[in-house]
């Protein structure tokens, strides 16, 4: 018997008719995951048949969020904006005519370590959930963060993750919805009641929606519906904001966090569960939920349509993001100094070849 080939690095097995999906979708999958290290894009082969996967390192990227030819990422101590460049992609020096899309680094905000989750474009800048300090804030330089609103049982503005303090919904550019897996006012105090203590907030008017959820996450409005996952019981549900109430659109056996809707497609991330984690063992799945991936539902129908199972490398997924009209997009950070050869103008475009001044 012969021996089987080792995997690669970000071996995955995925549904046959996936790649054919995000072609007519025209849009690539974006994936955050803080325990790698990594932001991932999964991007379709023309030739209808296989994936194509970009990993690109981040120190613990979390939230992302996109608005036309910019990108924000969350990361470890740092938030970083990104701008699209066409032009720049197709003479991308290392692979020329490859890709149709690069994201480059152009504004970072040094936040310092206070475990920014989500992250959203407003009206009148960036806004992020603050974790560790059980905020709202705003980064736009001025300081490392500035509070903008704390959920109503928090009465001070401390590092101790007090409720973890996780998603944010925007409503036309405003902060407007938030989650919580907690209503504690103490240091870490939302660990007492990890699998029914989350709470759906309206950060307008200041109050609970919705108690005694599931670990709630990634809250995102489509079509104006509220939807969210509760990553203890596996639930992708849709919110009755009027009835203060939900409806389960899909359950599953495993943890979901990071939801993208597109085109009527939910795109659903899961995490291993992790093991020797106090938090984790409260949870009760069966040892088939312990996967990682991604699950693609229809909405109108509620049938699952397609997935994504890693066998190596990602373990938990934050965030999931769709990259529209684009197929095959790139992304630098500022480790790699490839990035600062990149030359933008009005109206111009350049690479520098790092030999010599020579522009081209």
């Amino acid at each position: 018997m012969q021996n089987q080939k080792p995997l690669t690095p970000f071996s995955a097995s995925y549904t046959p008719q996936l790649p054919e999906l995000l072609l007519s979708l025209n849009c690539t999958l974006a994936l955050t995951t803080y325990q790698a290290g990594k932001v991932v894009f999964i991007s379709p082969n023309p030739d209808k048949e296989r994936l194509t996967t970009l990993p690109r390192t981040f120190q613990k990227p979390m939230g992302i969020a996109v608005k036309e030819d910019k990108m924000i990422i969350a990361s470890k101590d740092e938030v970083i904006v990104l701008e699209n460049s066409r032009d720049l992609a197709v003479h991308y020096p290392n692979k020329q005519n490859t890709y149709d899309s690069l994201w480059l680094p152009r504004v970072t905000f040094y936040t310092g370590q206070v475990d920014m989750h989500d992250i959203a474009f407003g009206t009148d800048g960036i806004y992020a959930i603050n974790t560790s300090f059980s905020c709202l804030c705003k980064v736009d330089g001025n300081y490392n963060f500035t509070p903008i609103w704390q959920p109503p049982f928090i009465n001070k503005l401390v590092s101790e993750d007090r409720c973890h303090l996780n998603g944010l919904v925007m409503v036309n550019g405003n902060p407007k919805y938030a989650t919580a897996l907690g209503t504690s006012n103490t240091p870490q105090g939302w660990r007492d009641n990890i699998v029914n203590g989350g709470v759906l907030m309206d950060i307008e008017a200041n109050e609970i929606i919705l108690n005694k959820l599931a670990m709630p996450h990634s809250p995102r409005m489509y079509n104006n519906e509220l939807y969210m996952l509760l990553s203890a019981s596996g639930e992708f549900v849709k919110v009755n904001i009027e009835e203060k109430s939900y409806e389960i659109i899909k359950k599953f056996e495993g943890f979901c966090r990071g939801l993208s809707i597109y085109n009527d497609y939910a795109f659903i991330g899961f995490s291993k569960l992790r093991k020797n984690s106090s938090t984790f063992a409260k949870l009760e799945f069966s040892d088939k939920a312990n996967f990682a991936g991604i699950k693609i539902i229809h909405l109108p129908t509620q049938a699952e349509v397609g997935e994504i199972i890693y066998q190596t490398s990602i373990d938990e997924i934050y965030e999931v993001e769709i990259l529209a009209n684009m197929i095959r997009p790139n992304i630098l950070n500022t480790i790699n100094d490839i990035h600062k050869y990149s030359l933008a103008i009005p109206g111009s475009t350049f690479w520098a070849n790092p030999k010599g001044n020579t522009l081209k």
